[in-house]
């Protein structure tokens, strides 16, 4: 026979057993490794989208791009052509949903590897999709801080890119 009374667990064992179930279902949030094989359907995947976008199929483009997205989510260009396509067919709460998600891709990508100049690009355009161009100018000044000898930065910055997508209207259609 078992000593523990019928009924409810005194309070410390509850509280353990719920820490217990808290750490096991926290232990799987992380976010998940991307393989190989991930990463080859989503080129795939975004490839043929882009193809779906040139002969303006939108909702075959959209499924192609939620497909990538599935299979990298860490790809903030899978996001932003997302978004794009789900504005497009004027979904715009989907479309800033696509370009939150960019953003975050994003900057993930940059905390990772804050060498490649490549990785927060389209964090400014998101930004400026999003109407913050102010904190995407922002970014762009921690970013040159961070990284003074990288030329793409740089070029941004001279040129004022960020001024120019403001101030672009066929860009500000995409926006949500």
């Amino acid at each position: 026979m078992s000593s523990l009374p019928l009924g409810r667990p005194p309070r410390r064992r509850r509280a353990r057993l719920l820490l217990g179930l808290l750490a096991l279902g926290l232990a799987g949030c992380g976010p998940r490794e991307v393989t190989p094989l991930q990463r080859k359907q989503g080129a795939s995947l975004a490839s043929e989208a882009v193809f779906a976008v040139s002969i303006r199929d939108y909702p075959r483009a959209e499924g192609l791009y939620a497909q990538a997205v599935a299979a990298c989510p860490d790809t903030a260009d899978y996001w932003l052509s997302l978004g794009t396509v789900r504005r497009k067919r004027n979904d715009r709460a989907g479309a800033r949903t696509a370009y939150e998600q960019a953003l975050t891709a994003a900057r993930a990508h940059d905390r990772r590897d804050g060498a490649d100049d490549q990785a927060l690009l389209p964090a400014f355009y998101v930004l400026v999709l999003l109407d913050r161009a102010d904190d995407a100018r922002a970014l762009l000044a921690q970013a040159r801080r961070e990284h003074p000898n990288n030329r793409t930065l740089r070029a941004l910055a001279d040129q004022d890119e960020i001024g120019r997508l403001v101030a672009d209207p066929g860009f500000r259609e995409l926006a949500p």
